[in-house]
Protein backbone atom coordinates (compact mmCIF):
# COMPACT_ATOMS: atom_id res chain seq x y z
CA UNK A 1 0.00 0.00 0.00
CA UNK A 2 1.32 3.47 -0.79
CA UNK A 3 -0.15 6.93 -0.37
CA UNK A 4 0.30 7.97 -4.00
CA UNK A 5 -2.02 5.22 -5.21
CA UNK A 6 -4.60 6.19 -2.57
CA UNK A 7 -4.48 9.84 -3.68
CA UNK A 8 -4.75 8.84 -7.33
CA UNK A 9 -7.77 6.63 -6.67
CA UNK A 10 -9.74 9.51 -5.21
CA UNK A 11 -8.29 12.06 -7.63
CA UNK A 12 -9.66 9.93 -10.46
CA UNK A 13 -13.09 9.68 -8.77
CA UNK A 14 -12.62 6.10 -7.68
CA UNK A 15 -13.93 4.43 -4.52
CA UNK A 16 -11.36 3.90 -1.78
CA UNK A 17 -11.26 0.30 -0.58
CA UNK A 18 -11.60 -0.54 3.13
CA UNK A 19 -7.94 -1.57 3.11
CA UNK A 20 -6.84 1.73 1.56
CA UNK A 21 -8.83 3.73 4.12
CA UNK A 22 -7.57 1.72 7.10
CA UNK A 23 -3.99 2.01 5.89
CA UNK A 24 -3.94 5.73 5.07
CA UNK A 25 -5.58 6.77 8.37
CA UNK A 26 -3.18 4.60 10.38
CA UNK A 27 -0.16 5.71 8.36
CA UNK A 28 -1.05 9.40 8.68
CA UNK A 29 -1.54 9.05 12.44
CA UNK A 30 1.91 7.43 12.74
CA UNK A 31 3.57 10.10 10.58
CA UNK A 32 4.31 7.79 7.63
CA UNK A 33 2.00 9.88 5.43
CA UNK A 34 3.10 13.54 5.38
CA UNK A 35 0.83 16.55 5.84
CA UNK A 36 1.20 17.58 2.19
CA UNK A 37 0.12 14.12 1.05
CA UNK A 38 -2.92 14.05 3.31
CA UNK A 39 -3.70 17.59 2.10
CA UNK A 40 -3.81 16.29 -1.47
CA UNK A 41 -6.11 13.43 -0.47
CA UNK A 42 -8.37 15.79 1.50
CA UNK A 43 -8.68 18.07 -1.53
CA UNK A 44 -9.51 15.07 -3.75
CA UNK A 45 -12.22 14.07 -1.26
CA UNK A 46 -13.57 17.64 -1.23
CA UNK A 47 -13.78 17.70 -5.04
CA UNK A 48 -14.95 14.14 -5.70
CA UNK A 49 -16.78 13.10 -2.55
CA UNK A 50 -17.18 9.76 -0.80
CA UNK A 51 -20.08 7.32 -0.72
CA UNK A 52 -21.72 6.12 2.49
CA UNK A 53 -19.59 2.97 2.66
CA UNK A 54 -16.37 4.99 2.40
CA UNK A 55 -17.53 7.53 5.01
CA UNK A 56 -18.50 4.79 7.47
CA UNK A 57 -15.14 3.06 7.04
CA UNK A 58 -13.20 6.36 7.28
CA UNK A 59 -15.05 7.16 10.52
CA UNK A 60 -14.39 3.68 11.93
CA UNK A 61 -10.70 3.95 11.05
CA UNK A 62 -10.40 7.27 12.88
CA UNK A 63 -12.14 5.80 15.95
CA UNK A 64 -9.78 2.80 15.80
CA UNK A 65 -6.76 5.13 15.76
CA UNK A 66 -7.21 5.67 19.51
CA UNK A 67 -9.13 4.74 22.62
CA UNK A 68 -12.84 4.77 23.45
CA UNK A 69 -14.28 6.26 26.63
CA UNK A 70 -17.06 4.85 28.76
CA UNK A 71 -19.45 6.70 31.06
CA UNK A 72 -21.39 3.72 32.37
CA UNK A 73 -20.23 4.47 35.91
CA UNK A 74 -22.03 7.83 36.00
CA UNK A 75 -25.28 8.07 37.91
CA UNK A 76 -27.07 9.99 35.15
CA UNK A 77 -27.51 9.56 31.41
CA UNK A 78 -25.12 11.33 29.04
CA UNK A 79 -26.06 13.77 26.29
CA UNK A 80 -23.74 15.72 24.06
CA UNK A 81 -24.17 18.37 21.38
CA UNK A 82 -22.06 19.35 18.41
CA UNK A 83 -22.34 22.38 16.17
CA UNK A 84 -20.89 22.39 12.67
CA UNK A 85 -19.68 25.92 13.31
CA UNK A 86 -20.96 29.41 12.80
CA UNK A 87 -20.35 33.06 13.59
CA UNK A 88 -21.21 34.12 17.12
CA UNK A 89 -22.09 30.52 17.93
CA UNK A 90 -21.43 30.49 21.65
CA UNK A 91 -24.32 28.11 22.37
CA UNK A 92 -22.19 25.36 23.96
CA UNK A 93 -21.20 27.69 26.79
CA UNK A 94 -24.67 28.21 28.31
CA UNK A 95 -26.05 24.90 26.97
CA UNK A 96 -23.75 22.42 28.74
CA UNK A 97 -24.41 23.75 32.27
CA UNK A 98 -28.10 24.22 31.47
CA UNK A 99 -28.58 20.56 30.47
CA UNK A 100 -26.57 19.46 33.50
CA UNK A 101 -28.79 21.56 35.75
CA UNK A 102 -31.78 19.67 34.31
CA UNK A 103 -30.46 16.21 35.12
CA UNK A 104 -28.26 14.88 32.30
CA UNK A 105 -24.47 14.63 32.25
CA UNK A 106 -22.79 16.56 29.42
CA UNK A 107 -19.33 15.32 28.30
CA UNK A 108 -18.68 18.11 25.80
CA UNK A 109 -15.54 17.56 23.75
CA UNK A 110 -15.02 20.77 21.80
CA UNK A 111 -12.60 22.16 19.24
CA UNK A 112 -10.78 25.29 18.20
CA UNK A 113 -11.68 27.77 15.52
CA UNK A 114 -11.90 26.63 11.91
CA UNK A 115 -11.55 29.40 9.34
CA UNK A 116 -14.08 32.18 9.93
CA UNK A 117 -15.93 30.23 12.64
CA UNK A 118 -15.04 30.53 16.30
CA UNK A 119 -13.86 27.66 18.49
CA UNK A 120 -15.40 26.88 21.88
CA UNK A 121 -12.02 26.15 23.45
CA UNK A 122 -10.57 29.44 22.18
CA UNK A 123 -13.51 31.26 23.77
CA UNK A 124 -13.21 29.56 27.14
CA UNK A 125 -9.45 30.05 27.25
CA UNK A 126 -10.12 33.78 27.55
CA UNK A 127 -11.23 33.02 31.14
CA UNK A 128 -8.14 33.41 33.38
CA UNK A 129 -6.81 30.04 34.50
CA UNK A 130 -9.27 27.85 32.58
CA UNK A 131 -7.77 24.66 31.15
CA UNK A 132 -8.94 22.90 27.99
CA UNK A 133 -6.59 19.93 28.32
CA UNK A 134 -7.75 17.40 30.90
CA UNK A 135 -6.73 13.80 31.44
CA UNK A 136 -9.49 11.21 31.12
CA UNK A 137 -9.51 10.91 34.91
CA UNK A 138 -9.85 14.69 35.33
CA UNK A 139 -12.62 14.82 32.72
CA UNK A 140 -14.59 12.09 34.50
CA UNK A 141 -14.08 13.81 37.87
CA UNK A 142 -15.37 17.17 36.60
CA UNK A 143 -18.29 15.45 34.90
CA UNK A 144 -19.18 13.44 38.00
CA UNK A 145 -18.95 16.38 40.40
CA UNK A 146 -20.47 19.19 38.32
CA UNK A 147 -22.58 17.38 35.70
CA UNK A 148 -20.82 19.04 32.75
CA UNK A 149 -17.36 19.34 31.30
CA UNK A 150 -16.14 21.22 28.20
CA UNK A 151 -12.66 20.21 27.16
CA UNK A 152 -10.39 19.20 24.31
CA UNK A 153 -10.38 15.65 23.10
CA UNK A 154 -7.44 13.89 24.72
CA UNK A 155 -4.49 12.74 22.64
CA UNK A 156 -5.72 9.18 22.92
CA UNK A 157 -9.19 9.90 21.50
CA UNK A 158 -9.36 9.69 17.68
CA UNK A 159 -5.79 11.04 17.26
CA UNK A 160 -6.14 10.73 13.49
CA UNK A 161 -8.91 13.31 13.59
CA UNK A 162 -6.91 15.69 15.76
CA UNK A 163 -4.20 15.83 13.07
CA UNK A 164 -6.63 16.03 10.17
CA UNK A 165 -8.86 18.65 11.85
CA UNK A 166 -5.99 21.14 12.08
CA UNK A 167 -4.84 20.36 8.55
CA UNK A 168 -8.29 20.97 7.03
CA UNK A 169 -8.38 24.46 8.51
CA UNK A 170 -5.31 25.61 6.60
CA UNK A 171 -5.78 23.75 3.29
CA UNK A 172 -9.23 24.93 2.16
CA UNK A 173 -10.86 21.55 2.78
CA UNK A 174 -13.04 22.34 5.80
CA UNK A 175 -16.25 22.19 3.73
CA UNK A 176 -15.89 18.56 2.56
CA UNK A 177 -19.02 16.80 3.82
CA UNK A 178 -17.35 13.37 4.25
CA UNK A 179 -14.55 14.94 6.29
CA UNK A 180 -16.92 17.02 8.41
CA UNK A 181 -19.17 14.04 9.14
CA UNK A 182 -16.36 11.63 9.95
CA UNK A 183 -14.48 14.20 12.03
CA UNK A 184 -17.45 15.00 14.20
CA UNK A 185 -18.78 11.48 14.55
CA UNK A 186 -15.44 9.76 15.17
CA UNK A 187 -14.87 11.96 18.21
CA UNK A 188 -18.43 11.70 19.47
CA UNK A 189 -18.66 7.91 19.09
CA UNK A 190 -15.22 7.37 20.64
CA UNK A 191 -16.18 9.75 23.43
CA UNK A 192 -18.84 7.31 24.57
CA UNK A 193 -21.86 9.58 24.96
CA UNK A 194 -25.22 7.82 25.06
CA UNK A 195 -27.03 10.44 22.98
CA UNK A 196 -26.06 13.24 20.65
CA UNK A 197 -27.79 16.32 19.26
CA UNK A 198 -26.24 17.89 16.17
CA UNK A 199 -26.64 21.58 15.36
CA UNK A 200 -26.07 21.77 11.60
CA UNK A 201 -25.73 25.39 10.55
CA UNK A 202 -27.14 26.65 7.23
CA UNK A 203 -26.36 29.97 5.53
CA UNK A 204 -23.60 32.32 4.51
CA UNK A 205 -21.77 32.05 7.84
CA UNK A 206 -21.88 28.24 7.87
CA UNK A 207 -19.85 25.68 5.95
CA UNK A 208 -23.15 24.44 4.50
CA UNK A 209 -24.46 27.37 2.45
CA UNK A 210 -27.73 25.76 1.38
CA UNK A 211 -30.27 23.56 3.10
CA UNK A 212 -29.81 20.63 0.69
CA UNK A 213 -26.12 20.26 1.62
CA UNK A 214 -26.99 20.70 5.29
CA UNK A 215 -29.59 17.93 5.09
CA UNK A 216 -27.05 15.65 3.41
CA UNK A 217 -24.52 16.29 6.16
CA UNK A 218 -27.11 15.91 8.92
CA UNK A 219 -28.49 12.68 7.48
CA UNK A 220 -24.96 11.27 7.08
CA UNK A 221 -24.08 12.01 10.70
CA UNK A 222 -27.39 10.80 12.11
CA UNK A 223 -26.90 7.50 10.26
CA UNK A 224 -23.31 7.15 11.50
CA UNK A 225 -24.42 7.76 15.09
CA UNK A 226 -27.49 5.54 14.98
CA UNK A 227 -25.53 2.66 13.41
CA UNK A 228 -23.02 2.94 16.25
CA UNK A 229 -25.69 2.74 18.96
CA UNK A 230 -25.73 6.45 19.82
CA UNK A 231 -29.22 8.02 19.84
CA UNK A 232 -28.66 10.87 17.38
CA UNK A 233 -30.85 13.72 16.17
CA UNK A 234 -29.99 16.85 14.14
CA UNK A 235 -31.45 20.34 13.98
CA UNK A 236 -30.77 22.51 10.94
CA UNK A 237 -30.40 26.08 12.20
CA UNK A 238 -30.03 29.45 10.52
CA UNK A 239 -26.59 31.02 10.09
CA UNK A 240 -27.31 33.78 7.59
CA UNK A 241 -26.89 36.31 10.42
CA UNK A 242 -24.45 36.04 13.35
CA UNK A 243 -25.90 34.50 16.50
CA UNK A 244 -26.33 37.01 19.27
CA UNK A 245 -24.55 40.35 19.31
CA UNK A 246 -20.91 39.28 19.47
CA UNK A 247 -18.33 37.33 17.44
CA UNK A 248 -15.01 36.85 19.20
CA UNK A 249 -13.65 34.92 22.15
CA UNK A 250 -14.00 36.96 25.36
CA UNK A 251 -16.88 38.93 23.81
CA UNK A 252 -18.86 35.69 23.40
CA UNK A 253 -18.05 34.45 26.91
CA UNK A 254 -19.42 37.70 28.30
CA UNK A 255 -22.63 37.26 26.30
CA UNK A 256 -22.96 33.62 27.39
CA UNK A 257 -22.79 34.65 31.03
CA UNK A 258 -25.58 37.15 30.35
CA UNK A 259 -27.71 34.27 29.03
CA UNK A 260 -26.94 32.17 32.12
CA UNK A 261 -27.96 35.15 34.25
CA UNK A 262 -31.42 35.08 32.67
CA UNK A 263 -30.81 37.73 30.00
CA UNK A 264 -28.89 37.82 26.74
CA UNK A 265 -30.00 38.09 23.11
CA UNK A 266 -33.31 36.42 22.26
CA UNK A 267 -31.91 34.27 19.43
CA UNK A 268 -29.17 32.81 21.64
CA UNK A 269 -31.70 32.04 24.39
CA UNK A 270 -34.15 30.47 21.92
CA UNK A 271 -31.58 28.14 20.35
CA UNK A 272 -30.03 27.22 23.70
CA UNK A 273 -33.40 26.15 25.05
CA UNK A 274 -34.36 24.30 21.84
CA UNK A 275 -31.13 22.27 21.89
CA UNK A 276 -31.44 21.64 25.64
CA UNK A 277 -34.90 20.16 25.15
CA UNK A 278 -33.61 17.88 22.37
CA UNK A 279 -30.68 16.72 24.51
CA UNK A 280 -32.84 16.00 27.54
CA UNK A 281 -35.35 14.11 25.42
CA UNK A 282 -32.61 12.04 23.77
CA UNK A 283 -31.14 11.23 27.18
CA UNK A 284 -34.55 10.17 28.51
CA UNK A 285 -34.77 12.96 31.11
CA UNK A 286 -38.43 13.81 31.66
CA UNK A 287 -40.24 16.78 33.19
CA UNK A 288 -37.23 19.14 33.10
CA UNK A 289 -37.75 22.79 32.15
CA UNK A 290 -34.63 24.39 30.63
CA UNK A 291 -36.27 27.83 30.49
CA UNK A 292 -36.86 27.69 34.25
CA UNK A 293 -33.27 26.56 34.91
CA UNK A 294 -31.98 29.64 33.09
CA UNK A 295 -34.24 31.94 35.07
CA UNK A 296 -33.75 30.47 38.55
CA UNK A 297 -29.94 30.51 38.52
CA UNK A 298 -29.38 26.75 38.64
CA UNK A 299 -27.66 26.73 35.22
CA UNK A 300 -25.40 29.59 36.35
CA UNK A 301 -24.47 27.59 39.47
CA UNK A 302 -23.34 24.66 37.30
CA UNK A 303 -21.38 27.04 35.03
CA UNK A 304 -19.47 28.49 37.96
CA UNK A 305 -18.64 25.04 39.38
CA UNK A 306 -17.62 23.74 35.94
CA UNK A 307 -15.32 26.70 35.19
CA UNK A 308 -13.71 26.50 38.66
CA UNK A 309 -13.24 22.73 38.37
CA UNK A 310 -11.14 23.32 35.23
CA UNK A 311 -8.94 25.93 36.92
CA UNK A 312 -10.83 29.01 35.78
CA UNK A 313 -11.98 31.95 37.87
CA UNK A 314 -15.67 32.62 37.09
CA UNK A 315 -15.40 36.02 38.79
CA UNK A 316 -12.29 37.22 36.95
CA UNK A 317 -12.47 40.13 34.55
CA UNK A 318 -12.40 38.99 30.93
CA UNK A 319 -9.77 40.37 28.53
CA UNK A 320 -10.68 43.54 26.65
CA UNK A 321 -9.04 44.53 23.37
CA UNK A 322 -6.82 47.59 23.54
CA UNK A 323 -8.34 49.25 20.47
CA UNK A 324 -11.89 49.74 19.16
CA UNK A 325 -13.26 51.10 15.89
CA UNK A 326 -16.93 52.00 15.45
CA UNK A 327 -18.68 51.40 12.11
CA UNK A 328 -21.74 53.60 11.68
CA UNK A 329 -24.91 53.11 9.64
CA UNK A 330 -24.59 54.94 6.30
CA UNK A 331 -28.32 55.65 6.03
CA UNK A 332 -31.61 55.58 7.91
CA UNK A 333 -33.97 52.65 7.45
CA UNK A 334 -34.57 49.00 8.28
CA UNK A 335 -31.58 46.71 8.49
CA UNK A 336 -32.59 43.74 6.32
CA UNK A 337 -29.29 41.85 6.09
CA UNK A 338 -26.14 41.53 8.18
CA UNK A 339 -24.01 38.85 6.59
CA UNK A 340 -22.65 36.25 9.00
CA UNK A 341 -19.74 35.28 6.77
CA UNK A 342 -18.53 38.86 6.33
CA UNK A 343 -18.74 39.48 10.09
CA UNK A 344 -16.89 36.20 10.74
CA UNK A 345 -14.11 37.15 8.33
CA UNK A 346 -13.81 40.55 10.01
CA UNK A 347 -13.51 38.93 13.45
CA UNK A 348 -10.91 36.50 12.08
CA UNK A 349 -8.89 39.33 10.51
CA UNK A 350 -9.00 41.27 13.77
CA UNK A 351 -7.25 38.38 15.52
CA UNK A 352 -10.12 36.24 16.87
CA UNK A 353 -9.19 33.34 14.56
CA UNK A 354 -6.10 31.81 13.01
CA UNK A 355 -4.65 31.63 9.51
CA UNK A 356 -2.31 28.73 10.36
CA UNK A 357 -2.92 25.89 12.80
CA UNK A 358 -0.09 27.07 15.09
CA UNK A 359 -1.25 30.72 15.24
CA UNK A 360 -2.34 32.23 18.57
CA UNK A 361 -5.65 34.05 18.87
CA UNK A 362 -6.41 37.33 20.60
CA UNK A 363 -8.81 36.84 23.50
CA UNK A 364 -10.33 40.31 23.20
CA UNK A 365 -10.58 40.57 19.40
CA UNK A 366 -13.87 40.40 17.52
CA UNK A 367 -16.96 42.22 16.37
CA UNK A 368 -19.79 43.60 18.47
CA UNK A 369 -23.18 44.10 16.79
CA UNK A 370 -25.42 47.03 17.73
CA UNK A 371 -28.33 46.07 15.45
CA UNK A 372 -29.77 42.91 13.90
CA UNK A 373 -31.91 42.43 10.78
CA UNK A 374 -35.37 43.83 11.42
CA UNK A 375 -34.08 46.72 13.54
CA UNK A 376 -34.52 50.34 12.46
CA UNK A 377 -31.23 52.22 12.27
CA UNK A 378 -30.44 55.91 11.91
CA UNK A 379 -27.67 57.32 9.74
CA UNK A 380 -24.56 57.82 11.87
CA UNK A 381 -25.56 55.50 14.69
CA UNK A 382 -23.15 52.70 15.68
CA UNK A 383 -23.77 49.56 13.65
CA UNK A 384 -20.70 47.50 14.62
CA UNK A 385 -17.72 47.93 16.93
CA UNK A 386 -14.48 46.24 15.95
CA UNK A 387 -12.12 45.11 18.72
CA UNK A 388 -8.41 44.24 18.42
CA UNK A 389 -5.05 44.65 20.12
CA UNK A 390 -3.45 45.43 16.75
CA UNK A 391 -5.09 48.50 15.18
CA UNK A 392 -3.25 47.98 11.90
CA UNK A 393 -5.74 45.16 11.33
CA UNK A 394 -8.74 47.52 11.17
CA UNK A 395 -8.40 48.39 7.47
CA UNK A 396 -8.14 44.72 6.49
CA UNK A 397 -11.19 43.85 8.58
CA UNK A 398 -13.19 46.77 7.21
CA UNK A 399 -12.67 45.52 3.65
CA UNK A 400 -14.59 42.35 4.51
CA UNK A 401 -17.52 44.47 5.73
CA UNK A 402 -17.89 46.68 2.63
CA UNK A 403 -21.00 44.80 1.45
CA UNK A 404 -21.97 43.12 4.72
CA UNK A 405 -25.36 44.76 5.19
CA UNK A 406 -28.45 46.07 3.44
CA UNK A 407 -30.59 48.93 4.75
CA UNK A 408 -34.06 49.32 3.23
CA UNK A 409 -36.36 52.34 3.30
CA UNK A 410 -37.89 53.27 6.67
CA UNK A 411 -41.02 51.27 7.39
CA UNK A 412 -40.04 48.34 5.15
CA UNK A 413 -41.61 45.11 6.41
CA UNK A 414 -39.11 42.44 7.37
CA UNK A 415 -39.53 38.85 8.56
CA UNK A 416 -36.39 37.14 9.86
CA UNK A 417 -35.62 33.50 9.19
CA UNK A 418 -36.69 31.10 11.95
CA UNK A 419 -33.79 29.89 14.09
CA UNK A 420 -34.65 26.19 13.65
CA UNK A 421 -35.20 25.30 10.00
CA UNK A 422 -35.65 21.52 10.16
CA UNK A 423 -35.18 18.41 12.33
CA UNK A 424 -33.66 15.12 11.18
CA UNK A 425 -33.76 11.94 13.28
Amino acid sequence: MDVISVIRTKRDKGELSPEQIDWVIDAYTRGVVADEQMSALAMAILLNGMNRTEIARWTAAMIASGERMNFDALSRPTADKHSTGGVGDKITLPLAPLVAACGAAVPQLSGRGLGHTGGTLDKLESIPGWRALLSNEEMLHVLDTTGAVICAAGDGLAPADKKLYALRDVTGTVEAIPLIASSIMSKKIAEGTGSLVLDVKVGTGAFMKNIEDARELASTMVALGTDSGVKTVALLTDMATPLGLTAGNALEVRESVEVLAGGGPADVVELTIALAREMLDAAGVKDADPAKALKDGSAMDVWRRMIAAQGGDPDAALPVAREQHVVTAPSTGVLTRLDAYDVGIAAWRLGAGRARKEDPVQAGAGVELHAKPGDTVTAGQPLLTLHTDTPEKFDYALKSLESAWDIAAPGTAFTPNPIVLDRIA
